[in-house]
């Protein structure tokens, strides 16, 4: 199990990955993370067909003081796709207004295989992001 955090405000642009800045708790050699990247890589170590990993993502989003009140959303993008099925769509009253999201998936790697899970700005416009929290857990 890992968990990666970023506590700080942090302005994310439509269509990139929230950076994750703290390491809660590591991972191990199936869960790889580089420190202020937004990208985990999740490896297939497995003598089975695949390994599956549980990927969780929760945070606090709003709309900056300079954007237009409109829905915003977040996303678990898998090898770079953000997942219909693991999105969080939230309309603010006003501009500052920090909503709360949650989203889970579970993920198959293939043995001998990589595959890098993100949580991404899915909105038409800059979101600000704070208390970000992602954890994954290897299941079987």
């Amino acid at each position: 199990m890992a968990e990666y955090t970023n506590i700080t405000a942090t302005d994310v642009a439509a269509g990139q990955n929230i950076p994750l800045t703290e390491t809660a708790v590591s991972g191990s050699a199936s869960i790889v993370h580089r420190a202020g990247a937004g990208v985990v890589t999740l490896r297939g170590l497995t003598n089975q067909r695949c390994a599956r990993f549980k990927v969780t993502f929760g945070a606090n989003i709003a709309i900056p003081t300079d954007g237009t009140v409109e829905a915003i959303s977040a996303a678990i993008a898998v090898s770079g796709e953000p997942l219909a099925s693991a999105t969080a769509i939230v309309t603010p009253a006003a501009v500052e207004d920090y909503q709360n999201i949650f989203v889970a998936v579970v993920v198959s790697v293939p043995a001998g295989c990589c595959v890098t899970v993100a949580a991404e700005n899915t909105s038409g416009q800059t979101i600000t992001v704070q208390n970000a929290n992602m954890i994954v857990e290897r299941v079987c």
